[in-house]
């Protein structure tokens, strides 16, 4: 089942993380079932030492499922396996209205940069042909040229939620 996703990308400490909390919370007010996929470029644990199921998945269980009332995680150990691809973590979501994507940079699908100047790192926008907009409250040192003249103020959330609905796009099967 296929299921539609729009991206956000930027470098690390540009703000993804909050612009996005921001945009499911707004998305999730007016009813829509939202869902994301983070990737990691480094090694990550949310599972907290000492806790049983750390415990059971460091002593070599494969998959631990730890479950609640109000939810359950599932922690899968790749061991020697390759990572999951773009497409393979999609699929893993359950049906939901739109998927967003944090990371994943360079996989080809829509997404609005966020760029801030105190970061000290260029624009994406230049090299990567899937950015349709950019979020920034700071001067561009560059100008915007079609297709990427979509330009959001980090605090229009409203704005910035609808573009990234309006523009997602169906991957998977």
């Amino acid at each position: 089942m296929s299921k539609k996703v729009f991206g956000f990308a930027g470098w690390s400490g540009s703000g993804k993380t909050t612009l996005i909390e921001q945009v499911i919370s707004h998305l999730a007010a007016t009813g829509v079932r939202v869902s994301l996929v983070k990737h990691a470029h480094h090694d990550f644990d949310f599972d907290i030492p000492g806790k049983d199921s750390y415990r059971h998945r460091k002593a070599g269980a494969s998959e631990v499922l730890v479950t609640s009332a109000k939810r359950y995680a599932l922690i899968r150990e790749h061991r020697d396996a390759p990572e999951l691809s773009f497409e393979q973590s999609i699929a893993r979501l359950s049906p939901c209205d739109l998927v967003l994507i944090e990371g994943f940079k360079r996989t080809p699908i829509p997404k609005l940069e966020i760029w801030r100047a105190e970061i000290g790192k260029p624009l994406l926008f230049p090299t990567d042909t899937n950015i349709r907009g950019i979020c920034s409250d700071d001067p561009l040192p560059l100008q915007l040229t079609e297709p990427y003249g979509c330009r959001f103020s980090l605090t229009d959330i409203a704005a910035i939620a609808a573009f990234a609905a309006a523009n997602a796009v169906a991957v998977g099967a």
